[in-house]
């Protein structure tokens, strides 16, 4: 009877404490010609703050991935790499890409968390899978906290042109927390002199029929830094009046500096320029060391894209255009005076 009273007593001061389970990361890494892309390098930097295990996914053809592979497993804060080759994967169409995500990620999956860059592909395939598994997907974060206690994670994300600053907080009832990276709010990841990442290769899930075909693609060249990654900015507004005088005057100014070059939704609008050079809301997200907005007023749109740049000048004849309050140095004069002369300065 003794015995029996001390076993029911030990089970009644027995507790189990559920532990929170360590975070691992999928992170889809984005690849072009070869090359990873730099906001997917953002990526993997956001990923490796969750403080667990980070592990890559490279999906391509049988072409690429081999390179992209030997690349991406010397990546800094990549502990496994997986890959997987199809001649479907060619080009990544949500329709095709898809179902091999929702198989990686059912089934028992190892996973808390599944981060990509916030480009168009990502944009079209994360938010699918997220749908298809019934979980919430989280864009555009510029910023994450993950408290290990009681497994949520914290986000920020702009909201309203980048007025507001929204924080968001998924809970541990989520299972599998899905999320895109502003890349210009993250270092991009290196590679190390570390010991090599774990390589294991993905059958592919074939997708028969697909109701989606690829057709063509159509890249703008230039000889210019890209756009989304160049340290500096040359852009140029509506005030540039058309397109030959949009190129006459911004082109030896960005070919002076090295830098990229970028424009306004107006201008853009107008003709003076192609849609892949626009910067702002509906265009692309840039951040250099050096931003300089020529005949640009600054509209909402057109600043929640810039804002972030480390150095921005400001050239506009009009002294009340919302543009300076956002520039380091700003100059109320003729752009076409003062761009011929900074021109000419830096040549010397």
């Amino acid at each position: 009877m003794l015995k029996a009273r001390i076993s029911l007593l030990n089970r009644v001061l027995a507790r189990s404490y559920a532990t929170a389970v360590s975070p691992h990361a999928l992170v889809f890494l984005e690849h072009r010609q070869g090359d990873l892309d730099s906001a997917s390098l953002s990526a993997l930097t956001a990923a490796s703050q969750l403080g667990g295990q980070v592990t890559g996914l490279v999906v391509g053809s049988p072409e690429e991935v081999p390179s992209v592979v030997e690349k991406a497993k010397k990546l800094n804060g990549l502990t496994t790499l997986l890959h997987c080759a199809s001649p479907q994967y060619s080009t990544l169409l949500p329709e095709t890409v898809s179902p091999l995500l929702e198989k990686l990620l059912s089934q028992n999956s190892p996973f808390t968390h599944v981060v990509s860059a916030h480009s168009s592909s990502a944009k079209s395939i994360l938010p699918r899978v997220a749908a298809k598994l019934d979980v919430p997907a989280v864009s555009d974060i510029t910023s994450l906290e993950h408290d290990a206690a009681s497994g949520s994670t914290t986000f920020t994300r702009p909201i309203y042109a980048g007025n507001a600053i929204s924080t968001v907080r998924a809970s541990s009832s989520i299972p599998i927390k899905f999320f895109t990276v502003r890349s210009t709010a993250f270092a991009a990841a290196g590679a190390g002199d570390a010991a090599e990442s774990e390589v294991k290769a993905l059958d592919s899930v074939e997708v028969p029929n697909a109701p989606t075909e690829h057709i063509s693609t159509s890249l703008t060249k230039s000889d210019r830094p890209d756009l989304g990654v160049a340290s500096r900015v040359v852009s140029g507004g509506r005030a540039l009046k058309n397109a030959e005088t949009f190129q006459a005057t911004l082109y030896p100014l960005a070919d002076a500096l090295g830098a990229a070059v970028g424009a306004s939704r107006a201008a853009v609008d107008a003709g003076y320029a192609d849609n892949s050079l626009q910067v702002g809301q509906t265009g692309k997200v840039v951040a250099p060391e050096l931003y300089m907005a020529l005949g640009i007023s600054g509209a909402i749109q057109h600043l929640a894209g810039m804002k972030d740049s480390k150095l921005i000048v400001a050239v506009n004849k009009d002294p009340d255009a919302p543009i300076f309050q956002v520039a380091d140095v700003g100059l109320v004069a003729d752009l076409f005076e003062v761009v011929p002369e900074l021109v000419e300065k830096l040549k010397q």
